[in-house]
């Protein structure tokens, strides 16, 4: 605790934030600038988790929000509250699974006190945090804590927790986005006039300039400049300072510093007119590797709209048996929906009425439609290709299969594999390692040359150009394309670490040649007769093209080429798991199988 700031001030104990010593919580040789402080760093040392101040170092924490603000954490325990974001784990008695997202962190430091503040609370048996979403996977026994409880627990060491809202994070990267554009928008124009001043430059450089006309496009350069510099240029400076809060030497920081340097540089030139001025590398370097995070940024929000199989594999509405439609997070056990031919199956339930053809593809890889009658059970996420079903539900949207399906996707996104850690660690060596080149080259051409020019422009190149900017930011992306890329081909991970396996992998065995074929029946072969003319084939095309049925789908494609826009087929019916009929100038048609046939001749 520093005391020596001013006689009438000293540091809190806990924040380290300075106030008068009048007005501190005196406690023998501790300071505390609120109860808050004092509470938290009296729980930290309960615990045994007195690291947590080395890891923070003499860096000034937000002192801890003031618990009579929240809301009431009984709330986190009602049944509605359970019913929308807590997930009952299958096979555990009485365990339970919640996502939080977690107000307040700032740092490595923040994450590690708040997992080990969990991981030894009574009745907690799991807690993962996400530095960079704030997201928090905690599982607990409910007969030995309950949800508010936790909660009390996390604002107690001075953080906020609410339920995390699985479209939260795409409007996080939205908002990124648009910050993004703009910083580079300003970037751009930035740039772009400055490369017209630097022709000038250059130019004279070549052809002789005088020194007044030089100064004053360095002027420019510098004015055009500044804004790249500070505003577009911001985000790095905000990695760097967060990376050394946390003794942590990044990317960021080797640009920061480099950009700086060289941009105050430039300063002393233009106002002691020696030497050329760099503005239009500080704009350059600065806008580029902006444009390198932004594609970085773009790809983290498609690979995100891609792993959410919600749009595309789950209905947004359920049609109920009443008639009355309904979202499907609001649909509940006992509810009966119906579904028609060609529409998405919301629900797991049990089939009541009806029967048809079901498209299990998405779930099981089973490249045909399997009939489905009375009595049998239907998952969240297929296809009903032909027919009509009345389902009553068996499990509620959060416990459905597609559900889980994403709450797996999530985990596996928001997971880490061996290869990504071992990057990060390789990338922070590295950085350090370029600083200590950086300082030796100026050192070196300095004693060389005696030109402190010349040993600053290399130094300065050394810190931008050995940048690892690839290698911290292309093994996160790998991971997560190689995950969006698996999703669109039907092939699920539980964790981004199993990618990492499979480059191991020699051999793989599959239980079933169906799963290797495309899923998609087409015609290889057909017999004609003779009064099958092509008026005939026309009506045929016509007919199939009204099902939603793989066989009748291959069917119009093999007739794809043959005009049938005349024909109009009228009373058309499906019959599940036998075939199609209709009428065309009163004259019935049908195509379906042997047994359709004989049913209809």
């Amino acid at each position: 605790m520093d005391k020596s700031i001013n006689k009438n001030e000293t540091n809190c104990s806990h924040c380290n934030l300075v106030y008068p010593d009048e007005v501190m919580i005196h406690e023998g040789d501790l300071r505390f600038c609120c109860n808050g402080c004092k509470s938290v760093y009296h729980l930290i040392h309960d615990r045994e988790l007195e690291s947590y101040y080395s890891k923070v170092g003499e860096r000034k924490l937000s002192p801890p929000v003031n618990i009579n603000n929240f809301i009431d954490s009984s709330s986190f325990d009602t049944s509605s509250f359970y019913s929308q974001y807590v997930k009952k784990i299958d096979n555990y008695e009485n365990t339970f699974e919640v996502s939080l997202h977690i107000e307040g962190i700032h740092c490595s430091a923040c994450v590690w006190l708040n997992e080990q503040i969990l991981y030894e609370t009574a009745g907690i048996i799991d807690a993962k945090i996400n530095f960079s979403t704030h997201r928090a996977y905690i599982k607990y026994n409910k007969n030995l804590i309950e949800l508010s409880k936790i909660i009390d627990t996390i604002r107690a060491i001075g953080y906020d927790a609410k339920p995390f809202e699985r479209t939260e994070r795409g409007r996080e990267l939205d908002r990124e986005r648009r910050d993004y554009y703009i910083r580079l928008s300003v970037g751009i124009f930035g740039v772009m006039n400055i490369m017209w001043i630097s022709i000038a430059l250059y130019t004279g450089y070549f052809t002789g300039i005088d020194q007044n006309i030089k100064t004053i496009l360095n002027i420019a350069e510098w004015i055009l400049s500044t804004p790249v510099l500070f505003y577009s240029g911001w985000i790095f400076f905000k990695s760097a300072y967060f990376g050394l809060k946390n003794h942590h030497v990044n990317m960021d920081l080797l640009v920061a510093t480099g950009s700086l340097l060289t941009y105050f540089y430039s300063i002393y030139i233009t106002i002691t007119e020696k030497g050329d001025a760099y503005f239009d590398s500080v704009a350059m370097i600065i806008t580029f590797i902006l444009i390198g995070k932004f594609l970085e940024l773009l790809s983290k929000r498609n690979i995100s709209q891609n792993l959410d199989l919600i749009s595309k594999y789950q209905p947004t509405e359920i049609e109920l048996v009443s008639g009355e439609k309904i979202e499907a997070i609001n649909i509940k056990k006992g509810d009966v929906a119906i579904f028609k031919s060609g529409s998405r199956i919301g629900v797991d339930g049990e089939i009541i009425r009806g029967s048809g053809s079901i498209d299990e593809s998405s779930l099981s890889g089973e490249s045909l439609p399997i009939l489905r009658d009375i009595g049998e059970t239907v998952l969240s996420g297929t296809l009903l290709t032909d027919g009509y079903l009345e389902v009553r539900v068996t499990r509620e949207f959060r416990d459905s299969h597609i559900s889980r399906i994403v709450s797996m996707l999530e985990y596996a996104m928001n997971s880490k594999p061996n290869i990504e850690n071992l990057a990060n660690r390789i990338s922070g060596i590295f950085s350090l390692t370029i600083l200590f080149l950086a300082f030796s080259t100026f050192a070196v051409w300095l004693y060389l040359k005696g030109d402190f020019n010349i040993a600053f422009i290399y130094s300065v190149s050394v810190l931008i150009i050995a940048c690892p900017c690839a290698l911290a930011l292309s093994t996160p992306i790998g991971v997560l394309i190689g995950l969006n890329r698996a999703t669109r081909e039907g092939i699920l991970f539980k964790e981004g670490k199993n990618l990492e396996t499979l480059a191991g992998i020699s051999k793989i065995a599959f239980d079933k040649t169906g799963t290797l074929t495309v899923g998609k029946p087409k015609i290889s072969n057909i017999k004609l007769f003779e009064e099958f003319n092509e008026i005939n084939k026309k009506r045929l095309k016509a007919l199939v093209h009204l099902s939603h049925h793989q066989i009748a789908d291959s069917l119009y494609k093999y007739l794809e080429k043959i005009d049938s826009s005349n024909i109009h087929i009228v009373d058309f019916k499906s019959v599940p798991s036998k075939g199609i009929s209709g009428k065309v100038d009163d004259i019935e048609i049908f195509a379906g199988n042997i047994r359709f046939f004989r049913e209809k001749i």
